[in-house]
């Protein structure tokens, strides 16, 4: 177990410093493979890595589903066992892989939340912006939803990210990879007003950043914090609907594909490295049209 702990580390160094990923993806990959870990040395009473066979990770990921384990997060197990056999064999710790044969568990497609036009208009015009955190709100709600960045990349953006003059921003997304999105006329206006009006207000003298959105104490926005404001905003709004900084997202996507937009500007805007993931928004799409046509068609 000892001996499969050190490459465990070695393994989530080589994710952190050349993959580059995000501290929530490397916790979960963490989180993972020490199951899998304490499973096949403690359970199964192996002593090396290269005793590992594809039976016993089929054992493993049996005990997971007897313990009601959800396909999805099976299926996050398998992707994170391979990857690491992968980096075994690839730091020649062992000579084979045993998951070459394994397969993912079938998953149902789960269709993303998303709000319609006249819901993002009604929350984003129920922003008070008498005070310095509304405009801020607006600023923050309104470049996530014309960007359709994640959550994290727009806790990270930086001052010099934003380029209002020329109309767009740079984001960083998965493993570091530079984006350049367009920004429309509401975005470059709520952040242009947060940035000459607003953002003073938040600053701090004993706090010097250089990040966009900060909070109070003029530190950079968590996480949390993000997501209690647009909590706040949509129960204020009025809006019934389970809202997360996600669905702004997927809200940018579904509106972007529904007015036609072409399918790989869309990709390349999302950061997707594999078009299918993009391609869950053609059946919103297809979805929308049809509940439509139900509610509209007089012989639907």
């Amino acid at each position: 177990m000892k001996d499969g702990l050190i490459h465990l580390e070695d393994y989530l160094h080589f994710l952190r410093i050349e993959r580059q990923l995000a501290s929530n993806t490397l916790v979960s990959y963490k989180k993972d493979l020490l199951d899998y870990l304490k499973h096949i040395f403690e359970m199964q009473q192996l002593h090396t890595l290269d005793e590992v066979e594809r039976q016993h990770i089929v054992l493993h990921l049996r005990t997971l589903k007897n313990e009601g384990k959800t396909p999805r997060t099976i299926s996050r197990h398998i992707s994170s066992i391979r990857s690491f056999h992968k980096f075994l064999i690839r730091e020649r710790v062992t000579n084979q892989d045993p998951t070459i044969h394994l397969e993912l568990p079938q998953l149902d497609q789960k269709l993303p939340h998303f709000l319609s036009v006249e819901e993002l208009t009604i929350l984003l015009n129920g922003i008070d912006l008498s005070k310095a955190q509304g405009v801020r709100d607006l600023a923050m709600f309104e470049l996530m939803y014309a960007s359709g960045m994640r959550i994290s990349e727009c806790l990270n953006l930086d001052l010099e990210d934003l380029h209002l003059t020329m109309g767009f921003v740079r984001c960083f997304g998965k493993g570091g990879k530079e984006r350049i999105i367009p920004l429309g006329g509401a975005a470059i206006n709520a952040c242009t007003n947060y940035i000459e009006e607003a953002r003073a207000k938040l600053v701090k003298p004993t706090e010097k950043t250089d990040a966009l959105f900060i909070n109070q104490r003029g530190k950079r926005l968590t996480r949390q914090g993000i997501w209690k404001l647009l909590k706040a905003h949509a129960m204020n709004a009025g809006i019934q609907k389970e809202i997360t900084p996600h669905v702004l997202r997927h809200s940018f996507a579904t509106h972007l594909i529904e007015n036609g937009a072409d399918l790989r500007a869309v990709q390349e805007m999302l950061g997707h490295s594999d078009i299918s993931t993009t391609q869950i928004y053609t059946h919103v799409s297809k979805t929308r049209l049809k509940e439509v046509y139900k509610k509209f068609h007089p012989r639907a």
